[in-house]
């Protein structure tokens, strides 16, 4: 196939890539709307310049002027030359303005609009990362988390996936525009919105109790859990270490995938874990956390999704957070298959999960270790799996963790085949 050679002028200058959509800046130059108005969102100093002419630039898309004459000609050029493999690029949608979203917020109160309106918003949300840059800095978050929190209030579902889907697209958004924007005022911090307050959080827990009936409501669910792990980082740590024993009841709930006609996605569950994991070191949460049964459900979590590193990751992460206290252990230790699990996943995952193992596995032997404990660690391999872990290509601090438990019991342990072995092959004669 013969190569085409791309007219200079139909190229960005920021991308290098021919422009789908060509605008004219105040200086002069033609950029791609898409590179240009990333461009503008990343200077973080007050001082926004053009990247050809190095002049002054208003941060403000509007100014951006669309190059129609260009656009043909690179369209007509595209058509042209589309047997031998370039693509023809389509004419590009209209900015969204801001009459335009000032009315689909407006219909958003109404009863009988808000339903149409949510769905336009997603489309718009959807589309670009233009149209999300320009819903967040205009206020769309706000009004989507007063739209949740107060149909939660009334016990109203409808349309609550694609208001939770438009406010997971818009939040990145949010969090940038209100850092990078900040010097031409605008932007939308949404730690104000939901962080200094519990009233979004029961909005969304409120969710995670419907009863599962249809795959709407597992997706709405889905969706529910993943704002809120969003929401639990950036809420204030006071507030999240007065979270009571329903709310981790609820969220420990989530994770138990036997037994269930459906469960939680992937992603879902991951942000359960997360949760979990931001709350667990603050006020009563680690006691709250156990007494939900936690600990035998993150157990049963990873004997049924054995094969996932980073699910694996969490989970080992909880649960050495969790054995930190007596009650944790105690749990732990109360599962048939505790120590066999991670006996099994050490070295078969990742160095981050074998840190957490070994170290749940130096508070059992240090804190919990009984004469049963410590035959059952010897019984489920998991003295094995501590020499292996001395031999193996790891880091040296594992090595010294795995040496200490082995210390701890050294004289139950030592007619072990595997601690003989040990020695033999790390002292030989």
């Amino acid at each position: 196939m013969t190569e085409i050679e791309v007219p200079e002028f139909f190229l960005c200058p920021i991308s290098l890539q021919i422009m789908k959509d060509p605008v004219t800046t105040v200086t002069g130059i033609t950029y791609d709307r898409e590179s240009i108005e990333q461009w503008l969102l990343q200077q973080k100093s007050k001082d926004c310049v053009c990247p050809v002419t190095k002049q002054p630039l208003a941060r403000d898309s509007d100014f951006l002027t669309p190059n129609h004459t260009l656009r043909r000609l690179i369209q007509a050029w595209c058509s042209a030359n589309e047997s031998s493999g370039v693509d023809r690029i389509p004419t590009p949608r209209p900015p969204l303005d801001k009459s335009q979203l000032q009315k689909l917020l407006k219909d958003l109160d109404a009863p009988r609009s808000f339903e149409t309106s949510l769905k336009k918003m997603h489309d718009l949300a959807t589309d670009s990362e233009r149209n999300r840059n320009f819903m967040a800095e205009e206020g769309v978050p706000k009004a989507i988390i007063e739209f949740i929190t107060r149909n939660s209030n009334q016990g109203e579902t409808r349309c609550f996936e694609e208001a939770l889907r438009i406010l997971r697209l818009l939040w990145r958004s949010s969090t940038s525009s209100s850092s990078s924007s900040a010097a031409a005022g605008g932007g939308t911090n949404m730690k104000p919105l939901v962080g200094e307050n519990l009233d979004f959080i029961k909005s969304l827990t409120w969710i995670l109790q419907l009863p599962i009936m249809d795959n709407d409501l597992i997706n709405m669910v889905n969706e529910a859990m993943q704002i809120l792990k969003l929401t639990i980082e950036i809420t204030d740590s006071t507030l999240l270490g007065s979270l009571n024993h329903e709310f981790f009841k609820l969220i420990v709930s989530t994770i138990i995938t036997r037994n269930k006609p459906s469960s939680m996605s992937q992603t879902a569950i991951k942000s359960a874990l997360h949760v979990l994991i931001e709350t667990c070191p603050l006020g009563r949460n680690r006691i709250k956390i156990v007494e939900s049964g936690a600990v035998t459900e993150l157990i049963e979590l990873s004997i049924d999704k054995p094969t996932e590193k980073n699910l694996t990751e969490l989970i080992f992460t909880l649960l050495a957070q969790l054995c930190s206290c007596a009650e944790g252990r105690e749990q732990f230790l109360n599962h048939p298959a505790g120590i066999a699990v991670l006996s099994k996943r050490t070295l078969r995952v990742s160095a981050a999960s074998d840190d957490r193992a070994l170290h749940v596995l130096w508070l059992i032997s240090k804190f919990s270790a009984s004469n049963e404990v410590v035959q059952e660690m010897l019984r489920v391999g998991a003295v094995s799996k501590l020499c292996m872990v001395m031999q193996a290509d790891c880091a040296s601090y594992l090595k010294e963790k795995a040496r200490d438990i082995l210390r701890f019991h050294s004289k139950a342990w030592n007619n072990s085949p595997c601690i003989q072995l040990y020695f033999l092959t790390r002292y030989p004669r």
